[in-house]
């Protein structure tokens, strides 16, 4: 069984789109990529043949449930987290030149029938930055809710900003909320606007639990993954992580405890400290203001250093096992 996808002649993507995408998948081969089996370009047909991905997407099971569907527990949906990072790095740094995804969202994430998540759809991919090149210019592309903020207001694209889309890919995963949902009033259409007073305060981490996940997860768990979520969705690129390092953080998330690994050392938050952004609305700060942001970026930076800590020794304690 395979799926085939026609291009639309009215919608958005065009030739070159679809030459990209035939490039790319053509060029790269990852578990956690889709892949390509063949293609049709005959007169102003345009036709992709993928391998068959029998759940769909991760969007019909989070996002768009039918009466009935039981929802994705905590374990696959940080699996399917772990799977898509994996896809992004090895796009980020094993590809030769390296490759900007451009287009992560939870509709471009397919799984299979064990909830293993590829990445989808390479129509906006372009070839990252090379020798001491530290962005490549492009046309504003995507989709909204999805994109950083400095490629929207500048055009200049990073692989940091396919790990800012992550981030709104995990506070999915983590809310069973949309990125842009315009049934909602005012601030509440934005999921990254509307979650952001509560990624300054560890202590309301909880908050943002998917009301459906009914509380059947680790804390320390959790608060891990919102820790990395807050990381990618740093306004500053500088400060986001990388999308190893997210990896690393990420690892055993996805696993069921076995022996109390998943719950192996302290909490990477400390309930008793306040983080805060840097706010995207330029303001005259004085020297306090200044001081508080500067340590909010370092327990944020911190954070994930002990979630990736935290996740290197479970995979050796797993090794020991």
């Amino acid at each position: 069984v395979v799926a085939v996808k026609q291009l639309d002649r009215n919608g958005l993507q065009g030739n070159k789109e679809f030459l990209v995408e035939v490039l790319m998948l053509s060029l790269l081969h990852h578990s956690n990529l889709v892949n390509l089996i063949g293609y049709c370009a005959d007169g102003d047909q345009r036709l992709l043949v993928y391998e068959y991905m029998p759940l769909g997407s991760l969007e019909d099971h989070l996002l768009d449930l039918s009466p009935g569907q039981s929802p994705l527990d905590w374990y696959t949906r940080m699996k399917i987290a772990l799977d898509a990072a994996k896809g992004l790095e090895y796009l980020h740094d094993k590809a030769n030149p390296p490759v900007i995804y451009r287009d992560l969202k939870s509709s471009n994430i397919l799984l299979d029938k064990e909830y293993n998540a590829k990445l989808s759809d390479f129509g906006l991919a372009k070839l990252g930055p090379v020798g001491d090149n530290t962005h490549v210019s492009s046309r504003v592309m995507g989709t909204y809710g999805y994109c950083a903020p400095e490629y929207q207001r500048t055009g200049q694209l990073t692989v940091k900003s396919d790990v800012y889309s992550f981030g709104v890919v995990l506070l999915e995963l983590i809310t069973g909320k949309r990125a842009v949902d315009i049934t909602k009033d005012g601030h509440e259409q934005n999921l990254v606007t509307w979650a952001e007073p509560i990624l300054k305060d560890t202590s309301r981490y909880i908050e943002l639990a998917d009301p459906l996940l009914e509380d059947d997860f680790p804390k320390k768990n959790f608060n891990q993954a919102v820790a990395v979520a807050a990381m990618c969705l740093q306004d500053d690129a500088a400060v986001r992580p990388l999308i190893s390092d997210v990896v690393t953080a990420l690892s055993f998330l996805g696993q069921e405890p076995y022996n109390n690994i998943g719950l192996i050392g302290s909490s990477p938050i400390n309930n008793n400290t306040t983080t805060s952004h840097k706010s995207q609305v330029p303001i005259v700060e004085n020297h306090k203001e200044k001081e508080e942001e500067e340590i909010s970026v370092v327990e944020r930076q911190r954070a994930v250093a002990e979630a990736i800590e935290w996740g290197s020794n479970s995979r050796n304690t797993m090794q020991d096992h």
